[in-house]
């Protein structure tokens, strides 16, 4: 019989790989993705947004919310 540590490097990779075959999927939901963003956290991975790559992507497709330029008013709904 495998000793409890085996069985949990077996659990943790077998939930990893789940979680990333859910985040592949097109029609994956918020809630898997939230459930992969808290496993990377929970296991200390955390991504560096680089010039080109998804993450820095996303944060260059955010909006500036440091613009001088910017009526703090219209960011009110």
């Amino acid at each position: 019989m495998s000793s409890q540590k085996e069985l949990m490097e077996m659990l943790h990779k077998v939930l990893a790989e789940q979680l990333l075959a859910r985040v592949s999927d097109p029609e994956a939901k918020a809630s898997d993705l939230n459930v992969a963003r808290q496993f990377l956290k929970d296991n200390n991975i955390d991504g560096v947004a680089t010039e080109g790559s998804p993450l820095g992507k996303l944060v260059a497709s955010l909006p500036d919310f440091n613009d001088e330029d910017s009526d703090p008013s219209e960011m009110r709904h």
